[in-house]
């Protein structure tokens, strides 16, 4: 089977949610028999893990994509004419479009998985060349592997943003709506990660029942042999938020942590102390650390986390915004540590409350749970030793993907 892999950034290291997703999907693929062609934006810092991801795939084509201020602001203004989601437009380039095209004329490909949103236009305009070009040969099974229903995270950002925003928000909200339908009914799969996130995309169709067999909810998967327990130290007062600071739902939620949980935390105990790490950090951030001197700590980017891991008494994972899963709460199980997290947080995790996870929505609720944690360690290692029992059993990565060979299987007999 020949696989063209369209990612809407290069699928190595394994450090943000979309990454770990795509990641490991990739290495399944990768163990079959199956050719992959991959088709990527790059940034400048991601081109010395290519040879990671080329070692996985018979051709790698790797598109330069630098984000602006005014290339968005130019994305925006054409999104608002012609229809198409800001978040499409932003990545609707020609030379991706030319990589495609040139990759196509050169290929014919059984199989076009089409990794998130934006790079939903270039499979489809792929499948579209491909018939073009061998209008004898069977049309190849095209896959919107949709991670999140995209609607539902900018809906729930509409809250979070200021009330001159907002109209654009919603009309944002309105176009990709819109474009999601489209592509659950043209696409001959969708693949979402979570139960949540499937319903939501067929609230789009309500009265078509024939699309929830042409969606399949495939969970965001890690290497639990690979991400393992830490070593904890017992007298350890230290909170960790590890998150890309880059995605608004993030970093509004550390920002919400930090104003409105910590300040509580710290009037109690005042000899707890918090770690945010992640790449581009808010200058409030730093602003709103100035209040507590010595007592907050943020770090950017860190390739490798398991020290502060090690270092921390519990895992903060606040989320008031967004969708999908939060693949860091699947890292905190791994790692034995305690998690404690919002309800939607928590959307796509079968985990209990109470039993593998804390989760409270309220800041002084959330405030005083994490208090009782750091006080009893014994009570937070019981949870901490559950949550890496349900993350071995439903979330690794070499059992999870079985769904997914369900999804190729059709490609060979359509």
């Amino acid at each position: 089977m020949r696989i063209l892999f369209l990612s809407q950034i290069l699928p190595y290291p394994p450090n943000a949610g979309p990454r770990v997703k795509s990641w490991y999907v990739f290495q399944h693929l990768a163990r079959s028999s199956a050719e992959i062609y991959l088709v990527t934006f790059i940034r400048p810092e991601e081109k010395e893990y290519l040879p990671t991801v080329e070692s996985l795939c018979r051709k790698v084509l790797a598109v330069p994509i630098k984000r602006s201020r005014k290339h968005d602001g130019v994305a925006l203004i054409k999104s608002i004419f012609n229809g198409k989601p800001f978040l499409v437009e932003r990545d609707n380039l020609d030379s991706m479009h030319s990589a495609v095209r040139d990759l196509v004329k050169q290929h014919d490909f059984d199989v076009i998985h089409t990794d998130q949103l934006s790079m939903a236009q270039f499979g489809w305009m792929a499948k579209n060349w491909q018939q073009i070009e061998s209008p004898d040969r069977k049309s190849p099974y095209l896959i919107f592997d949709a991670h999140n229903a995209t609607w539902t995270i900018v809906d729930r950002m509409r809250s979070h943003v200021l009330s001159i925003a907002r109209p654009l928000i919603s009309l944002e909200k309105k176009k990709i709506q819109k474009y999601e339908d489209w592509l659950i009914t043209n696409f001959d799969h969708t693949l979402a990660v979570s139960e949540i996130d499937k319903t939501a995309l067929l609230s789009l169709q309500p009265s078509n029942k024939e699309l929830n067999e042409k969606i399949s909810v495939i969970p965001i998967a890690i290497d639990t042999n690979q991400i393992t327990p830490v070593k904890q130290t017992e007298q350890s007062l230290q909170i960790l938020t590890v998150g890309s600071l880059h995605y608004p739902p993030n970093a509004d939620g550390i920002r919400w942590f930090i104003n409105n949980v910590f300040s509580l935390i710290i009037a109690k105990k005042t000899s707890a102390g918090l770690t945010i790490i992640g790449k581009n950090p808010p200058a409030d951030f730093y602003e709103s650390a100035a209040k507590y001197p010595g007592k907050i700590l943020i770090t950017g980017y860190v390739e490798n986390l398991t020290p502060y891991f090690e270092k921390a008494a519990l895992l903060v994972v606040p989320v008031l915004a967004g969708g999908g899963m939060r693949v860091r709460i699947l890292e905190g199980f791994a790692r034995q540590l305690p998690v404690v997290t919002t309800t939607i947080g928590l959307e796509g995790i079968a985990a209990i409350d109470g039993k593998e996870v804390i989760v409270k929505d309220n800041p002084r609720d959330m405030a005083e749970a994490i208090i009782f944690l750091l006080d009893n360690y014994e009570i937070a290692q019981k949870i901490a030793l559950s949550g890496r029992e349900l993350v071995v059993k439903k979330y690794d990565w070499q059992s999870v993907f079985s769904k997914l060979d369900q999804v190729y299987n059709q490609a060979k007999v359509i």
